[in-house]
């Protein structure tokens, strides 16, 4: 499998293999509970297992440049995932991709081109772009 073509794989595959949830309101609410199911396995890594920590303080944006605040922001995320809630998390971020697929295929929309579209647009607009 190609790197290139890779969203065009998952479309494929998405495709061939969706029969229950056709519907779109089966797919979206799928999407987010997938979406759900991400920051669920996020959370459980650090209330369940403990691997990692999260320590939410405020951010301090009073700095001069935007350059120079985004080498001082933080994710407020301490320690590493262990090899277990990284299997996790990386299991139910497959699963929302699936969705993500399957709406873009109800939709006949090129998943592909969607994301070179995001890649070009921040490479344009660099830290800009989320403002």
């Amino acid at each position: 499998m190609e790197n290139d073509n890779v969203c065009n794989n998952l479309q494929e595959a998405v495709s061939d293999v969706l029969i229950r949830h056709k519907s779109i309101l089966d797919i979206i609410t799928k999407l987010e509970e997938s979406n759900s199911r991400v920051n669920r396995a996020v959370v459980k890594s650090a209330t369940s297992c403990g691997c990692i920590s999260i320590n939410a303080t405020k951010q301090d944006y009073s700095l001069g440049s935007l350059k120079d605040a985004k080498l001082t922001m933080k994710s407020h995320i301490e320690g590493e995932l262990c090899d277990n809630c990284k299997e996790k998390i990386e299991e139910e971020i497959g699963n929302h991709m699936f969705y993500i697929a399957s709406l873009c295929n109800t939709f006949n929309l090129d998943l592909s081109k969607i994301t070179l579209s995001e890649i070009n647009k921040l490479k344009t607009l660099g830290i800009y772009s989320l403002l």
